[in-house]
Formats: structure tokens, sequence, C-alpha cells
């Protein structure tokens, strides 16, 4: 299993999990190589088999590189998570920049889809492949819209979802799964990245659930879908946003 931006939040929550479950785990990072490196010590220490792999997903050549890793101490892929995701300061829609624009859909749209592409190549029926399964990982912000915080973070993640129903048509045929998760009010240091560490604190009183989710709560709606359970699922969603 690759779980892109796994050194931290939800990507390490399912890395723990899917290690336990049995996975053989590539932790994907871009700077944080000592949480990864925890992460996969942790997975070794409890009997598991993990490696960490520093790679940029916005950038074709290394993600080449992520999978062609991958092959080499790993084996094929059977089980892809496009994880990784960034958002920027909480703004209007009037006050972002080309630069922020583009950094944040190379990352969170285009990452995801060159990471499928090179699954799909090693999962594929089509290509002397066996099957496997991918999640993305969305968000509720594909649905609510993320007004005077980050629309282009929603609007990114409004592709992704996009993308799952698209490529899971696509390649149904051939083998391979293709559902998404769509957290919301993760307890995760992404708010930070947004401006306000304390998020959820402020708007847990407008979710159903009047709490702030955690990551393990999202690993494991991954874990599912990545599962046999779910194994007449593609193109599928679970919201995991406390009711939101």
């Amino acid at each position: 299993m690759i779980i892109t931006g796994s050194s931290r939040g939800i990507g390490a929550a399912t890395a723990c999990i899917a290690a336990e479950r049995g996975y053989a785990i590539c932790v994907n990072y871009l700077h944080q190589q000592k949480a990864a490196n925890n992460i996969v010590d942790s997975i070794t220490q409890n009997g598991g088999k993990a490696i960490a792999v520093a790679a940029d997903i916005a950038s074709e050549t290394e993600v080449i590189h992520l999978f062609k890793t991958v092959d080499r101490q790993l084996g094929r892929v059977s089980a892809l998570v496009n994880n990784t995701g960034i958002l920027a300061q909480q703004m209007r829609v009037e006050n972002m920049n080309a630069a922020r624009l583009n950094r944040v859909f190379a990352t969170n749209i285009t990452g995801s889809f060159l990471c499928a592409k090179e699954a799909i190549k090693r999962m594929s029926t089509k290509y002397g492949g066996t099957g496997g399964a991918i999640v993305n990982v969305s968000s509720a912000a594909s649905r609510l819209g993320s007004p005077n915080e980050y629309v282009d973070y929603a609007a990114s993640k409004g592709a992704i979802d996009t993308m799952t129903i698209g490529l899971a048509k696509e390649v149904a045929e051939e083998g391979i799964r293709v559902n998404a998760v769509r957290p919301a009010f993760i307890d995760t240091d992404i708010h930070a990245s947004g401006g306000e560490p304390n998020r959820i604190e402020r708007v847990k009183e407008f979710i159903p659930m009047k709490r702030g989710g955690q990551p393990i709560e999202v690993a494991k709606a991954i874990l599912w879908l990545l599962s046999d359970e779910a194994s007449y699922t593609t193109g599928s969603f679970i919201d995991v946003a406390g009711g939101k």
C-alpha cells in the first residue's frame, strides 16, 4: 500500500492500521522525514513491513520515482490512498493569486491523478496486474464550499470527487475499485496551515455530533473501502464529517 502524505494525521493513522492488517506500507512524505521514519519504526517494531519514501506528488518525475522504489522494495502495489492535500491561509477568493491556486491545485488534483496513473499501470489486468483498490481522500468541503476560508481547497476536492466517479467507471472492468472518503473537522494540523489551529473548537457547535473527528475514524473508513468487504463498491463516497 502506498499512502501519500502519510507522515502524520489521517495518512499516519491509515498506515498504522493497514500494517496491523497485513499490508506492507510505503509512507510517503515531502518534508517530515523524522515523522515518517517514526511511523516506519513503529510499524516494523510491531512486526510489520514499511518504508519511507520522499516525493513531491505534484512532480511527475518524483511520483514515478516513488512507485519504482516501491516496486523494488515492496513489490507491486495493490492499494493506493491518495491522501496528500494542502490548503493555504484563509481568505476570500478576490484575494487569492495564481501562485496560490496553482500550488493547491497541483498538489491536490494533479498529484492524485499522477499517483492514480502509476497505480493503474501496476494494478490493471489490462497491463498484467491482478487488480487493486484506490481510495481518494476528498473532503466535505467539496459539498460545503468553504466560503470565506478556502474555496480553492474546496474546489480542488470537488475535482477529486469527479475524478473518483469517472476513474471508477474507467477501470471497473480491469479489477480496480476507486472510492473516496470525505472527512471534515478532523483533529489534524492542516487547520494550522489555514491560519486557525483551533478551528474545530470554533465550529464544533455547528456540527451535528458537536465534536471534531479523529484521524483513526477516517482511517477505518479508508481501510473498509480497500478491503474485500467492499468488493462490490466503486465510485462511492463515505462522508466522515460528524453529520455535517
